[in-house]
């Protein structure tokens, strides 16, 4: 890769790469990546660095007898443009007819396209690094080992096609992820958040909520498999309907193939999933969860398409007050099925009415269950179900009249995340979090701690 000083301004890369174009439409994609990250283990620091990346996209659309066809080519760094086309081209010219062929859109232009990208560095990590020693210093005397990892991208994406579109948009993302180890190699504890620019993250806070679930582990108690009921807070809940987000697509459940499609052909659009009136939304103008308000792709599936690079995102209700309201399809698969378009947006927030709840009071008004902290490995079993399986992992912890009273063996379960809405019991309050086993993929989430009756622990883990 060329360095970052010789590489041209980005928006200046797509213009040249609309001008070779020879192809009857033509999408360019330029994504400028800057990180920034600290990593620690056994309560010491172990690497710090930034890294700065570019991927160039080119996506050629064709026309032959009136059918549209299409080709990607992508590289990284700083590409020869004219390869980068004619690969393009070339890979668009012996590409099949495209089932998700439409006319890319036109106009719309951000004033700040021609603007270079930001960068960010270990200074938004100051809060965090500033306080790792004294973490570090108050572990080694509690006899309790520290690791995890601070991380921060700025991920600009400049958007141009032969039609006229000129799109940017800056995206920030960050994560906090902290596991804390006592001596005995027995008890442990994981937390998690995500952020757009770490304002408001107290390290202290999470070695806090740590040092609480390792004291709670100081008793130990072995459970048999069995059903439980179960609290589940924000960030396991994160993890298990992300899942569900991620199987929402139209063309599939009309194909029989998810836990959306119909008995007899057809989508459940419509069809009353839980009696707790639960909203499912994504909304790109969300307060601190703010994501791309335009589609940006290279490449095409069941419900996203290269074709529809351009088109403005808005608020999306998947479920609403309990009820399937909207699958995703591209335009060209909506307009096959009569259906609205909907494209995935880059976050995702379930909530119910009137929901105020601690995970705390939660607790206090549990007269037995189990306190799920964190999930790992999750795996799914059977699509027309969505039945997934997977474990639990550093927080397990046994709740009776309303006391956290020791930790519990860790379990492998089994469960849809769509039987765990419609078993939810009780909701609480809707809050930012950060899912351990998805939060990688799924940073922009805000869930509530669900109680949920008869959670399916299949089997015993001997995983610590």
């Amino acid at each position: 890769m060329a360095s970052v000083a010789t590489l041209a301004p980005a928006h200046e890369v797509a213009e040249a790469a609309l001008a070779a174009s020879r192809s009857a439409q033509c999408v360019v994609i330029v994504e400028e990546i800057s990180e920034a990250e600290v990593r620690f283990a056994v309560n010491s620091v172990t690497t710090n660095g930034v890294r700065r990346d570019r991927r160039v996209s080119v996506i050629a659309i064709v026309e032959r007898a009136g059918v549209l066809s299409s080709g990607v080519a992508t590289r990284s760094g700083s590409p020869d443009i004219v390869e980068l086309v004619l690969a393009a081209e070339a890979n668009a010219a012996s590409a099949p007819a495209a089932s998700d062929a439409a006319q890319l859109i036109r106009g719309m232009s951000d004033a700040d396209f021609s603007l270079l990208a930001p960068e960010t560095d270990l200074s938004i990590l100051d809060g965090v690094l500033g306080s790792l020693s004294g973490a570090f210093d108050r572990a080694r005397s509690s006899e309790i080992t520290l690791a995890g990892f601070a991380q921060h991208s700025l991920a600009t994406t400049y958007l141009a096609t032969s039609s006229g579109v000129r799109r940017r948009f800056v995206q920030p993302t960050g994560s906090l992820a902290m596991m804390g180890r006592g001596a005995d190699g027995r008890r442990s504890s994981w937390v998690g958040v995500g952020t757009e620019d770490f304002v408001g993250v107290e390290m202290e806070t999470f070695e806090s909520e740590l040092r609480r679930r390792l004291e709670w582990a100081r008793t130990s108690i072995d459970l048999p498999a069995g059903r439980y009921e179960v609290l589940m807070p924000p960030s396991t809940v994160s993890d298990m309907i992300t899942r569900l987000y991620g199987t929402a697509t139209g063309q599939d459940a009309e194909d029989g193939k998810t836990i959306f499609s119909k008995k007899g052909g057809g989508t459940r659009i419509g069809e009353q999933l839980s009696t707790t009136a639960f909203d499912l939304f994504s909304d790109p103008l969300e307060s601190t969860l703010r994501c791309a308000p335009f589609v940006s792709t290279s490449s095409s599936s069941s419900e996203i398409s290269v074709f529809d690079n351009g088109v403005g995102l808005e608020r999306t209700s998947w479920i609403k007050a309990g009820v399937l309201e909207r699958l995703m399809y591209h335009r060209a698969g909506a307009a096959r099925s009569n259906a609205a378009f909907a494209a995935p947006v880059d976050n995702l927030i379930l909530s119910a009415p009137g929901a105020t709840a601690s995970t705390d009071e939660m607790i206090a008004s549990t007269k037995r269950g189990l306190l799920l902290t964190s999930l790992w490995y999750i795996r799914e079993v059977d699509p027309a179900t969505l039945l997934l399986t997977g474990l639990t992992r550093d927080g397990v912890y046994l709740i009776e009249d309303g006391q956290v009273t020791g930790s519990v063996n860790n379990f492998r379960f089994n469960e849809s995340p769509l039987e765990l809405l419609a078993r939810a019991s009780e909701v609480g309050k809707t809050e930012r979090t950060y899912g351990r086993d998805t939060g990688a993929y799924y940073n922009r989430t805000a869930m509530p701690t669900l109680r949920v009756e008869q959670f399916n622990m299949s089997s015993v883990s001997p995983a610590n």
